[in-house]
């Protein structure tokens, strides 16, 4: 974190703890975006910002029904941009509750041909009390929406949406604008009108900036325009653990007398030319003893790697420090092809700090290690061409137009309906330098993998198989190998899917809500208010069913509950209705998780909400 003690070590903050609203608010609709992610750590989110916090990621995914209602709450109102491609896929089956995060997730690819990098993220959140405004939080991070444990930067600003717009704020407000215009495969409902309203709430945010800084400015690569890059100045600081020999080049000419200090990774140190990394005064790499306390045995929460990108500098009296997803690169810095974000904070060096204070044995540096040219065998020219290759093939199958279509058939043994997937390329795909590729729905895992290339390369629709309807997804998994056997990549990319039945979510509730404990525990969900994480919390728990109508450990009577949210207005109780509604359908064999005596009651709350105002169903 960014703060009095800069890129101080021992200041540190959870992910989900930024997702958290400030005392008095609770949230309303937030857009992220990232590099990369994975499927288990997406689904992780909307339960942190819709029912409770939890200290990582393995105990929300501990509570399917809390990943269910969370993904329900924030359906509308959260989306995830990240580049086309660099999900995060594996061979065995994905949960089919990823196929929720279709609504969340969206794809897009950088205009100008690299990668798209920014990691940010931008939350609304509305008061409680009608007289207080409008808040906004901004993320500017280092991370990837994933497992990832790297070391890594971030800033964390909150403010006040106000009338006026503010210059500073321009062009994160035009990047989010522009968001939609990037998606590869189509935009979930409403995903224009939802960043069209954080880009202009945030365009008019006031910021409250942390101590003791003074001054804050944004900028944007890729879109055009001026590239944002560090000024000329007296001293320079850059932490980058991707690197080449070009960016650093103009780096070190931006540097004053005094040689910059450099601190990065060896696998990318290596690769960059003696003559270069000696224009530095010192080139550090992450000391993995120093960084997992003092070589002690590594936990599973333990920091790893380096991640983080910083670039510092010393002006006069000032010490700026400028942080967000871009690295000492060519793409990100000169050439314009990356979208990057970075945000810069301007403070008085006695305040803030100086490079040496920052960096050195009493700050970040004391984490870090000289870095020793030719301790890493050098990487061979012709594995880094087949990753190129691999890399050149993903981004064709993201952008070449690939759809998907199911159609209903019937099960071998006549016992139920199946949905027959197809993949239907557009255009002929040559994938050159592909020696094998096989495609899979996520939900269904390697083994029901199909060999792929050669239909592709023709332009011939490929059969992914007969599934269940709580099967079906738009995300598929795709296990490329290069030419010469001895690389391989593997990663997930969604597709518009046509011929979807409407059915396929009240499929995925009914796989979830399986029993009568699992019935009412998912009402306590829909009956815990937005802003009481301890409720919702409970209501999660496994176990907690007392009876038809107690639920959880206070044994609250849930017709009490039901009571309270009727006097308040009934919206829970409307959602308990689609819930209802979602449930109906029993497919053969199934077991109904609605219990009669709940259907009977329902019958009188129905008739009331009738009368208050009409019952909605979706």
């Amino acid at each position: 974190m960014l703060n009095r003690r800069s890129l101080d070590p021992e200041q540190r903050t959870l992910y989900g703890a930024n997702l958290q609203p400030p005392a008095g608010y609770i949230f309303d609709a937030a857009v992220a975006t990232t590099f990369s992610l994975d499927f288990e750590t997406a689904l992780a989110v909307p339960v942190s910002l819709a029912l409770f916090a939890a200290e990582n990621r393995e105990d929300i995914l501990t509570h399917p029904l809390a990943l269910l209602e969370g993904a329900e709450r924030i359906a509308g109102r959260l989306l995830v941009f990240t580049d086309a491609g660099h999900i995060q896929a594996h061979t065995r089956p994905h949960s089919r509750l990823c196929s929720l995060l279709e609504r969340i997730i969206v794809e897009v690819a950088a205009p100008s041909g690299g990668a798209f990098h920014p990691k940010i993220w931008a939350l609304r959140f509305k008061p409680v009390r009608s007289d207080e405004p409008t808040r906004l939080r901004l993320l500017v991070l280092s991370r990837n929406l994933t497992r990832d444990r790297s070391w890594d930067i971030a800033l964390t600003l909150d403010g006040v949406v106000a009338r006026r717009p503010q210059a500073l704020n321009r062009p994160l407000a035009d990047l989010i604008r522009r968001l939609p215009y990037f998606a590869t495969a189509g935009l979930p409902e409403g995903a224009r009108d939802l960043t069209e309203g954080i880009a202009e709430d945030l365009r008019r945010t006031d910021w409250s900036l942390p101590e003791p800084f003074q001054s804050l400015a944004f900028a944007v690569n890729g879109l055009g325009g001026k590239q944002w890059r560090p000024e000329p100045c007296a001293r320079l600081g850059v932490i980058s653990p991707f690197c080449d020999d070009t960016a650093l080049s103009m780096l070190a000419d931006l540097a004053g007398a005094e040689k910059p200090v450099l601190i990065g990774r060896s696998d990318e140190l290596a690769l960059v030319p003696a003559a270069t990394l000696g224009r530095f005064a010192r080139v550090a790499v992450m000391d993995e003893m120093a960084a997992t306390e003092d070589g002690e045995e590594v936990d599973a929460t333990a920091l790893q790697g380096l991640h983080a990108k910083a670039f510092i500098t010393e002006m006069g009296w000032d010490t700026t420090i400028t942080v967000g997803s871009g690295n000492a690169t060519r793409p990100a810095l000169l050439s314009g092809s990356n979208i990057e974000v970075f945000a810069t904070l301007t403070g008085k060096r006695s305040r803030v700090g100086s490079i040496e204070e920052i960096l050195g044995e009493k700050g970040f540096g004391r984490l870090t290690r000289p870095f020793v040219p030719n301790e890493l065998v050098a990487v061979d020219s012709a594995l880094r061409a087949a990753e190129a290759r691999l890399d050149a093939a993903r981004r064709d199958i993201c952008c070449s137009g690939l759809k998907l279509r199911c159609e209903r058939t019937q099960s071998a043994d006549d016992d139920g309906l199946l949905w027959r997937v197809w993949l239907i390329p557009s255009t002929p795909l040559p994938l050159a330098g592909i020696g094998a590729l096989r495609i899979w729905p996520i939900t269904r895992g390697e083994g029901h993998g199909q060999d792929a290339l050669e239909r592709l390369r023709l332009g011939q629709p490929i059969d992914l198989g007969a599934m269940p309807l709580i099967d079906l997804t738009r995300f598929l998994a795709f296990h490329l190998v290069d030419g010469n056997g001895e690389v391989s990549l593997l990663f997930s990319t969604g597709l518009l899917l046509e011929g979807l039945p409407p059915e396929r979510h009240a499929a995925i509730l009914r796989w979830v809500i399986d029993s009568k404990d699992a019935f009412f525990r998912y009402l306590r969900l829909l009956l815990s208010e937005l802003g009481d994480p301890f409720a919702a919390a409970l209501a999660a728990q496994e176990g907690s069913g007392h009876g038809a109508w107690r639920m959880a450990a206070d044994d609250a009577p849930l017709l009490e509950e039901m009571v309270r949210a009727f006097c308040r207005g009934g919206d829970q109780l409307r959602a308990i209705e689609r819930l209802i509604t979602r449930l109906e359908t029993v497919e053969p064999g199934e077991a109904d998780p609605i219990p009669a005596e709940f259907r009977t009651l329902w019958e009188t709350f129905r008739v009331a909400l009738k009368a208050q105002g009409g019952v909605h169903v979706q």
